[in-house]
This record gives structure tokens, C-alpha cells and sequence, in this order.
């Protein structure tokens, strides 16, 4: 006999399958839109008072009809992240048969002033009836953003700030923290980080995941806060302030950042992994051959696009609002770590 999660609010996947029949068949069931068997309705009925199952709110509001349409609001520039994500996300889209309408907000390093634009593309994907939303942002406030939405309209945050339900992301507090155990396991006591934009979640977070695995190893925390965007320009602008004594162990808040330094240190006289260790964020494909090839914590973002579309498709064809979705990181080792025995100190 099929039955809920221990202590959970029967769903109405539960019903299904006590009933043994599709959730779309229960939401059929309850919306009366699509044929549904008397035999079948039987056991749906059946079911339900088994399980003693009480429609939500969402599934009482469920649309009669729909346009087969997704509005996904980007915000930030494009980087592998954000690109990857709306890549994964394109898939499972197409695989639905579903077309996402998409509006992207170019928000500048200072990230002033952008509820008003956001809150007008949220408009304009009410006003063109699409079946759901996605919202991903790196940005912090999105909260407050979608505080009063209308919650027959399905949506789910991409963000690093993760909400009870309704909300996917990455685990960038883990990434900061494994990279940071990867240096000291290593050996390494003298490890900065180079920061990634202050005004973006993800950055921030991984430099919490920095700070705490420092303060567990009683080590003293260094962070470079130069960067106004995730890209080469940024890590190299650190590399110029950085002095090459005072580490053995760096740690860089994505993968682009980490070849700048490396380019700034290389051009200074001090090259990874003989003079230091580093270990970046992404796994984005060129990492592999950099130079030398860069340690990484491996995020899927495609994989994260793909599991926030199916969510969301599962809300909009049953009304079970979604929980919340953590992609983990996964350190891949290359040749820009070594242990400390390894490595020395430049001095220029």
C-alpha cells in the first residue's frame, strides 16, 4: 500500500500512486479538464479518503487552460553560471514541449535600482499568460521582490538565498569551504582568497565558506576584495595587489578570476603549483587546460537548470508547490595544487 513520508501532509503524488495512476491523472481528476475514467475516478476517490488527502491552495487554483509557456527573468551579465543554467534549462524545456519567454536585466557591479525593471518583466509575463515563472538572480532582495505573488501562478527562484520551498541553487557556501579544506589538508596555513564581486550571492557566500574552514583550522583569514565582475581582469587586478611571500594556498572565487591571478603571479615569477597552490570555482570546460591545468569545485549548472524547469513543470501540471533544489560541489583535482612540502615562497 502506498503511502505519504513519515509525518507529511499526503500529496498528490501519493494519491497517485495509491491509486496507481499518473499525478496528471489526479490533476485531471480534480480540475476536470481531460477525460477521466469512471473506474479510474473511483480509485482516485478511494484513495483520497484513505489517505485522508486535502487539496492545497495552489491545486484549488490550477488554470483550466494553458499556453504551454515558461517566463524565465535572468539578472547580471552572462557568465558560464548563468549561461550553463539557462542552457539546462532550454533542454527541459524543449523535452516538455514548452517555450520559455525569456527577459534578461544586464545589472552593473553597484546593482542599483533594479526591482523596478525586474518588476516590469514579471508583468509582462503575467500579461502574455505564461504557465510559470523562473526567476534567477545572483543578486540579493528577491525576497522581498516576489514578497506579494500571486501564488496561482507558479514560480521558483534561482538563488543562492534559498527560501523554505519554491527555490533552487547552488551551494556556493560549500564550494568556498571544500576548496579552502582541499589547501590545508594539503598542508597549506597561509592561504588568501580572492574575492569575486561583493555586490553578488554567490561571492559572498563563498567567501563565508572561506572564512568559517579557515577559523576551524585556527587559521587567519586574508581575503582580496578587487573584483567588480567574474572575469580575468578581476583575478589579475589581485594578482597586481598580492604579495607572493605572504601565501603558499590561494583560493579564487571562480574559475575565470583564478587564470587571471595566475597570469598576474606567471608575469611576477611565481608559477603553480611550485610557488603556490590554487584552487578555483566552476569547472567551466577550459579549466581543464589551463596552465597548468586548474583544481576546481565542480558546479553543475546545466544540471541545476534542468532540475528548476522539471519543478516547476510538476507544479504547474499537479499545483504541488516545489520545495527547494542544492546542487553540491564536487572538487576536481588537477596540477595547480600540491602538498606544501612542494612549494616555496617567492619573494619579488
Amino acid at each position: 500500500m502506498a503511502k505519504s513520508r513519515a509525518g507529511a501532509r499526503p500529496s498528490m503524488a501519493d494519491v497517485g500512486r495509491l491509486a496507481e495512476v499518473s499525478a496528471q491523472t489526479v490533476s485531471r481528476y480534480f480540475t476536470g479538464v481531460g477525460y477521466v475514467r469512471a473506474e479510474t475516478r473511483a480509485k482516485i476517490t478511494a484513495a483520497i479518503e484513505e489517505l485522508g488527502y486535502v487539496p492545497n491552495q495552489s491545486a484549488r487554483s490550477l488554470r483550466t487552460s494553458r499556453t504551454n509557456s515558461v517566463g524565465v527573468l535572468t539578472m547580471g551579465a552572462f557568465n558560464y553560471g548563468s549561461s550553463e543554467t539557462l542552457t539546462g534549462l532550454g533542454f527541459a524545456a524543449r523535452k516538455a514541449n514548452v517555450t520559455l519567454s525569456i527577459a534578461a536585466l544586464d545589472v552593473d557591479f553597484e546593482a542599483a535600482e533594479w526591482e523596478s525593471d525586474a518588476t516590469r518583466a514579471l508583468e509582462h509575463f503575467k500579461s502574455i499568460q505564461v504557465d510559470g515563472v523562473i526567476v534567477s538572480t545572483p543578486l540579493p532582495g528577491v525576497e522581498k521582490l516576489i514578497s506579494d505573488w500571486d501564488q496561482s501562478l507558479p514560480l521558483i527562484t534561482i538563488s543562492e538565498l534559498q527560501s523554505a520551498e519554491g527555490s533552487a541553487g547552488t551551494d556556493s557556501h560549500a564550494a568556498g569551504w571544500g576548496a579552502t579544506r582541499h589547501l590545508i589538508e594539503l598542508g597549506h596555513r597561509d592561504i588568501i582568497h580572492i574575492a569575486g564581486p561583493g555586490t553578488r550571492n554567490e561571492a559572498l557566500e563563498r567567501e563565508r565558506g572561506y572564512r568559517d574552514a579557515m577559523q576551524s583550522a585556527g587559521l587567519r583569514p586574508r581575503v582580496l576584495s578587487a573584483a567588480k565582475d567574474w572575469s580575468s581582469d578581476s583575478g589579475y587586478l589581485a594578482g597586481e595587489l598580492a604579495d607572493p611571500g605572504a601565501f603558499t594556498g590561494v583560493f579564487a572565487s571562480n574559475d575565470e578570476i583564478a587564470l587571471g591571478f595566475m597570469s598576474s603571479m606567471e608575469r611576477r615569477g611565481a608559477r603553480a603549483p611550485r610557488d603556490f597552490s590554487i584552487v578555483g570555482v566552476d569547472d567551466m570546460p577550459a579549466a581543464a587546460y589551463f596552465s597548468p591545468p586548474l583544481t576546481t569545485m565542480r558546479l553543475d549548472f546545466r544540471a541545476l537548470g534542468m532540475a528548476t524547469f522539471t519543478m516547476l513543470h510538476h507544479q504547474i501540471l499537479t499545483g504541488e508547490r516545489a520545495q527547494h533544489h542544492v546542487v553540491k560541489p564536487e572538487l576536481v583535482v588537477r596540477d595547480s595544487t600540491s602538498r606544501v612540502e612542494r612549494t616555496s615562497r617567492v619573494g619579488i
